[in-house]
């Protein structure tokens, strides 16, 4: 399907078989598992060694970020891996001092000069998160390599009035581009069918992470106090908290003999992956997806807090856009990169065939919303 779909899944690690428990942990000395490194190679037409090095230096870059945005300070304009280079790239504006620019460097990472700083662009996206989005607009978002907020509008409705009219409104708030995108977004979890799933009545979504007492997931695949079934059709646990629009996220409590542990399914085509801590990987970085429907896919992180408009009308904020692909059922499954837990799935557009884009909610906003511990190795 085309559209830009709510793809829910839940990550409670307890509700899949025991054997999911069993896998090995990975060498020390390794980035991530050998499974992850043979996805890597696949998706991304690498040799070994190839997927080894990018990894370390993504591992690197997501270590350097923090410091080099305190280095940045006020000046600060954005960051990303830059996949050629190896290396984080800063982009600080125009008016920085030498000295800002030595202790940018001094962290490791590269340095570019721009226009907006980060704050800047950030209040421009909050301005424009404020305006009332025909179904034309399927989302905006910080570009942080282009120093711009970026508005997405469906092909065939850039001479839509409502839509120029928000575009027209968008521009007002601030440095603004538009750019194409080939379909609406929409809604939708899938129905009952085989695969290792969780259930909330008859809607099917997909594990994402372990945390201590349940598992996180998305907010459209069920409501607080709805009862979740899991692979074997057993009772798991309930809903405790979910939210949904303006967020997607939930949580669910684990009990009747489920149990958690920090493992991401490799459904076969890896193996499956520990989860090891949650620092966020920065845009440009390799990220691999884990669903009930399409199993393991691996792409790239394309933005930071996006907002998205899906075709049903629900806007949901803050989420992580990627190139990595989804269907129906696959909502809520685990975002991860390397061995460090990134997010839910959210929705997207398009399908594993042909491709498409994925969105995902930062798990570690839903760990700060409902005071939740990650379980890791």
């Amino acid at each position: 399907m085309a559209g830009l779909l709510m793809l829910g899944s839940l990550t409670a690690v307890g509700t899949l078989p025991a054997s999911a428990a069993e896998t090995p942990s990975p060498a020390a000395e390794q980035p991530a598992s050998a499974g992850l490194l043979d996805a890597m190679q696949r998706d991304f037409g690498l040799t070994r060694t190839e997927a080894e090095d990018r990894l370390a230096a993504e591992r690197d870059a997501t270590d350097t970020e923090p410091a080099a945005r305190r280095a940045a300070g006020k000046a600060f304009g954005g960051s990303w891996f830059d996949a050629e280079a190896g290396k984080l790239t800063v982009a600080v504006t125009q008016d920085a001092a030498p000295s800002t620019l030595r202790a940018v460097r001094a962290t490791g990472a590269e340095v570019r000069t721009v226009e907006h700083s980060a704050q800047e662009l950030d209040a421009v996206k909050s301005r424009v998160d404020r305006l009332d989005a025909p179904a034309g607009v399927s989302s905006w978002h910080v570009d942080q390599n282009a120093n711009t907020v970026v508005v997405d509008v469906v092909e065939g409705k850039r001479a839509d009035n409502d839509v120029q009219k928000f575009v027209k409104q968008a521009r007002q708030a601030g440095p603004v581009a538009v750019r194409s995108v080939p379909s609406a977004p929409q809604t939708f979890a899938a129905g009952t069918v085989g695969g290792d799933p969780y259930y909330t009545g008859n809607v099917r979504c997909s594990i994402g992470f372990s945390v201590h007492g349940g598992f996180v997931t998305a907010g459209h695949c069920g409501n607080a106090g709805a009862s979740v079934s899991g692979w074997d059709r057993s009772y798991i646990g309930t809903f405790q908290g979910s939210s949904f629009p303006d967020n997607d996220y939930a949580w669910v409590s684990v009990g009747s003999g489920w149990w958690t542990v920090p493992v991401v399914l490799g459904w076969g085509t890896v193996s499956d992956q520990l989860v090891r801590g949650s620092n966020v990987a920065p845009v440009g970085a390799s990220i691999c997806r884990s669903g009930s429907t399409t199993h393991w896919h691996c792409g790239t992180v394309l933005a930071h807090n996006q907002t998205v408009n899906y075709s049903s009308g629900a806007v949901v904020h803050q989420l992580t856009k990627t190139s990595v692909c989804a269907e129906g059922g696959d909502s809520g499954g685990s975002f991860i990169s390397g061995d460090q837990a990134q997010g839910v799935t959210s929705g997207g557009w398009g399908n594993c065939s042909s491709g498409g884009e994925t969105w995902y909610q930062p798990v570690n906003e839903i760990l700060n919303r409902y005071g939740l511990t990650l379980h890791t190795a």
